[in-house]
């Protein structure tokens, strides 16, 4: 066995790790590229903890769509008992929770170890499992090994979010580097050979190191390729035939395949080709296994697929997602037809929905010549899943489906694909469309006798009503459904339509939709109808960032991110978390802004105005931070939101567009946004919508305490606006059925006349006093000239920086006070804004930020500049936070915002460009 070789640290980390466990779980993080080791470290792992571990291993395998749950079902093997017999048809909750139980052993038995190898090939119930041990494993003593491939996880891979998530006190990660020159040619010399140029072929990869060291040929080959088929001539022909047969299955294979060629295995053993792996055999890394599979014909590997899918097809409990990969391997049309449904819908079970999704995708356009009904199901089926999904393929596939539905000349089906097809229009910011389809939906239900299709049809229109703040109209639709929905015993339709009505009570301000959500969300998950609970608090939560409810949403979001999260519901999740991202930026906690703005942001695209509140709160971020481009990224919320024409998706865009202009000295481009966004906000009737958006106005027209700064002070960057011709517009299909929702005027570019724009015109001031009626206290009270109430009031709510633009407007200590705020939270722009309105108003201008900092061109701190040379000198955001006595968190902060002030994109162009600049 090839001794293992500068990995001492590592194994010393894990040893603490499992001794740790002791006191609860931890989580180790094995991450490095492929072939580096460490599969090697878990097993020398395994065998220096002895019987201090009871060793439970699980692996993902690379499937042309990874199986669910794949891990779990090794270890469900291992453990037996009700879990390995839940693990099949179980629900997920219940199954995790006969996991943890599992684990939770007694103080003197052998700590459990769950190894999870090869997390960048996992499915995302697989992910959600990790999640939900990495939550609750200080309530138990086990430790939890995850290996992943670094080059194979992407800055969009869940995998990422799923590790950020995990409590930072319980993780240690651990990065395996490649092998030293030193360690290489201690190798070669163990193996007999002199080989000095095997560091510089394989850079230290201790996998190629040790396939080079044990090849037959002297020399190194110069691919991974060449090195296998080289192994793989010393064998036998019946042998190379396994090894073959082998390389086709993306995991293990076990008896059942190699059936009675038992010597030949015996050979490909002790050759080193294959090695044991629980009951079967594999190649002893997924680069050999891959090279081998890349040598074969295309007609051999066709031919090999074919020969396990018919041996797995008579095989009881194979994992069909497995069955789907060898079939469309092996070009069998018909049995992926069979099989991807059935994948499709057990994934969809386990809240791996963008699997299912990708499983229909597989299925459909091999279904083409099959009966129409069969066809339309399919297709709803997947645009179900693809929505649960968060993907935009879902409206396409519910237009097919209703299109075959129309053809079938099914009035019930037609209706039902119809309201689907509503609500997929409205998902995707076609509020004009979805609502005509709702009504057409209703229409053709009508004409049938009254049963669950119509309820939920009316529960539709009653969504839609809500969401347009026509809140008599949503609750009398929604009263409808419910009334309805009982009398046919349809309690899903029941608990949609009382989150429309909670949320419409909610709009009008009544306490009671707080009731109503909640207890809807309470019957949906009893019901395990999880849309539904999802979506209750998803309202709840996004209405009170909305109404400055602050702790109100913290609580919720506490409590329902964990469960969309866990049940695969990505729409909702990356919704929330830029809602997330506002509640942070309202108290002050900006770097948790920016996180979350960015994790929301992260992923496949969504259309529509879900991800408006993620796009706002970096918009703002920027905006006021005065970074490049903040006024384009303002620019886009509105052309993303505006098309809605709904107040949560127009009205937070008018009023970071307006507060961009403001800053940047443009008070009539500021003025025309927030007077935009105020009329739609006083037709929902939304007091903090409408009091932000008054004060905008306001103060764009001119107080005093506000005058613009003086042509020195510098704006946003010139660059980072669109000019007239070329400034975003929102789609002439999605217009908005309003004035009030008009596409971006002229005045959403900045202009060279700007001080020269005539001063507001009278309604300016009349919309402000109609804002006044309605508006939330502290922009009224600012507004009405108290400003210290309304910081009083903007300090009882946590909320800095409003606190702080409230003292902009008073005294000389509160005007400080201001600065100082602004400072610290690394406003710039406000900051030089309120500087340049003090020297116009002849008030002391306190100092700007300490001469340290500003005397750097870049704007680095001196803890960044610290950041910047640990990270040109190669060390990972762990070995940083480990040097300076920091968090990760801490570290992941500094490093975004050296790469943002440096103007860079990666951490090797932010060593060259510090090295450049003479920084370091």
């Amino acid at each position: 066995m090839t001794p293992l070789l500068e990995r001492s640290a590592e194994l010393r980390a894990l040893d603490g790790l499992l001794a740790g466990s002791a006191a609860g779980g931890r989580v180790a993080v094995v991450s490095g590229e492929a072939g580096s080791g460490k599969s090697t470290l878990a097993a020398a792992f395994a065998e220096a903890a002895g019987p201090r571990a009871q060793m439970l291993w699980g692996a993902c395998d690379p499937l042309l769509t990874p199986r669910a749950l794949g891990p779990l079902h090794d270890i469900a093997r291992r453990l037996g008992g009700r879990l390995r017999d839940r693990i099949a048809d179980g629900p997920r909750g219940e199954v995790f929770d006969l996991l943890l139980e599992a684990l939770d052993r007694p103080p003197r038995a052998a700590r459990p170890v769950v190894v999870l190898e090869d997390l960048h090939w996992a499915d995302e119930a697989t992910l959600d499992m990790v999640a939900f041990l990495g939550r609750r494993l200080a309530l138990c003593r086990a430790l939890l090994l995850i290996t992943f491939r670094e080059d194979e996880v992407g800055p969009d891979h869940r995998l990422r979010t799923v590790l950020a998530g995990l409590p930072p006190g319980l993780v240690r990660r651990i990065s395996l580097p490649p092998l030293s020159a030193a360690a290489v040619a201690e190798l070669a010399r163990a193996a007999g050979r002199e080989a000095p140029e095997v560091h510089e072929v394989t850079g230290g990869n201790p996998l190629l190191v040790t396939e080079v060291l044990a090849a037959p040929a002297r020399g190194v080959p110069p691919t991974v390729r060449d090195l296998v088929l080289s192994r793989l001539a010393t064998l036998t022909p019946p042998a190379r035939e396994v090894a073959h047969l082998v390389s086709v299955v993306p995991s293990r294979a076990g008896a059942e395949l190699l059936g009675d060629r038992l010597t030949e295995v015996d050979e490909c053993l002790a050759r080193g080709v294959l090695t044991a792996r629980g009951s079967g055999v594999a190649f002893r890394h997924e680069l050999l296994r891959r090279a081998v599979e890349e040598s074969l014909s295309p007609v051999r590997r066709q031919a090999l697929h074919a020969e396990i899918l018919r041996a797995c097809e008579r095989l009881p409990g194979v994992d069909p997602a497995a069955l789907v990969h060898h079939a469309h391997h092996a070009g069998d049309p018909g049995a992926v037809l069979r099989w991807a449904p059935v994948a499709a819908r057990r994934a969809a079970s386990l809240g791996a929905y963008k699997q299912a999704a990708a499983h229909y995708a597989l299925a459909l356009p091999l279904a083409v010549e099959h009966p129409v009904r069969d066809r339309a199901a399919l297709l709803e089926e997947y645009s179900v899943a693809a929505y649960h999904g968060g993907l935009t393929e879902a409206l396409d596939a519910s237009r097919a489906a209703l299109a075959l539905r129309i053809e079938l000349g099914e009035p019930l089906p037609t209706g039902v694909a119809l309201r689907w097809v509503s609500r997929l229009s409205w998902w995707n910011g076609r509020p004009d469309e979805a609502r005509e389809v709702g009504f057409r939906a209703v229409e053709v239900l009508e004409r049938q006798p009254p049963g669950p299709e119509l309820a939920a049809a009316y529960s539709n229109l009653s969504q839609l009503f809500m969401l347009r703040d026509e809140k008599d109209e949503a609750i009398a639709w929604g009263t409808r459904a419910t009334e309805l929905a009982r009398l046919v015993g349809d309690l899903d339709t029941e608990v949609h339509a009382l989150i429309n009505i909670g949320s419409a009570r909610l709009h009008r301000g009544d306490p009671a939709g707080v009731a109503d959500l909640r207890e809807a969300h309470e019957r949906a998950v009893a019901a395990g109808l999880d849309d539904h609970a999802g979506r209750a608090l998803t309202n709840l939560a996004s209405s009170a960032v909305d109404w400055y409810d602050l702790d109100l949403a913290e609580q919720t979001l506490d409590r329902i991110l964990p469960f969309l999260t866990a049940r695969d519901l990505d729409g909702y999740a990356r919704h929330l978390l830029g809602h997330r991202a506002r509640l942070h930026l309202a108290r002050g906690d900006w770097a948790a802004a920016a996180d979350d703005a960015e994790q929301a942001l992260t992923g496949p695209a969504m259309n529509g105005g879900g991800l408006v509140p993620a796009l706002v709160a970096r918009a703002a971020l920027r905006v006021r931070r005065d970074e490049p481009g903040a006024l384009a990224d303002a620019l886009r919320t509105a052309e993303r939101g505006y098309p809605t024409g709904e107040s949560q998706f127009f009205c937070p865009p008018a009023t970071v567009l307006a507060e961009a202009y403001w800053l940047a000295g443009d008070l009539p481009a500021a003025a025309a946004e927030a007077r935009r966004g105020l009329e739609v906000a006083l037709r929902a009737g939304h007091p903090w919508f409408a009091g932000e958006l008054a004060f905008w106005l306001w103060r764009s027209n001119g107080p005093a305490t506000a005058a613009p700064p003086p042509a020195t002070a510098a704006p946003l960057s010139a660059t980072a606006a669109p000019s007239p011709a070329t400034a975003p517009q929102p789609s002439a299909t999605a217009a908005p059925p309003s004035a009030t929702a008009a596409p971006l005027p002229a005045s959403a570019a900045p202009r060279q006349a700007a001080a020269e724009a005539p001063a507001a015109d009278p309604p300016d001031d009349a919309l402000v006093e109609a804002a006044l009626a309605v508006a939330a206290e502290p922009f009224r009270r600012l507004i009405e000239g108290d400003w210290q109430a309304a910081a009083a009031h903007w300090d009882a709510l946590g909320c800095s920086y409003l606190a702080a633009c409230a003292r902009s407007h008073g005294d000389a200590p509160a005007t400080a006070e201001a600065l100082r705020v602004f400072d610290r939270l690394g406003a710039t722009a406000p900051a030089r804004r309120l500087r340049a309105s003090l020297r116009e108003r002849g008030l002391p201008v306190p100092r700007g930020p300490r001469a340290a900092t500003a005397a750097d061109p870049t704007g680095l701190t001196a803890r960044q500049r610290e950041v910047l040379h640990l990270l040109a000198e190669g060390l990972s955001n762990a070995d940083i936070a480990a040097r300076l006595v920091l968090s990760a968190k801490t570290v992941d902060h500094h490093v975004s915002a050296v790469l943002t002030k440096l103007g860079v994109s990666s951490r090797g162009k932010a060593a060259a460009e510090a090295r450049t600049r003479g920084l370091i």
